[in-house]
């Protein structure tokens, strides 16, 4: 699986980025225990979803202040 852009993740509603956020660190808990057990081949999944998390909370922070900023 290829690594979120910026661009996909602005066009998503703040619920949907939430959710998608859930199910990331979902994955990445269920990796890091196959690389504890030795099973997991594809370390750089990992990076990726690190990645991508810290990228849709950056995302998801900036809209909440478009929020804010726009109801003062």
């Amino acid at each position: 699986m290829k690594a979120m852009k910026a661009a996909e993740i602005r066009k998503l509603a703040p619920e949907e980025i939430r959710t998608k956020i859930a199910d990331a660190r979902d994955e990445l808990m269920k990796l890091r225990f196959q690389q504890v057990s030795g099973q997991l081949t594809d370390t750089s999944r990992l990076h990726i979803l690190r990645k991508d998390i810290a990228r849709m909370e950056t995302i998801l922070r900036e809209i909440e202040r478009a929020v804010v900023e726009g109801a003062k």
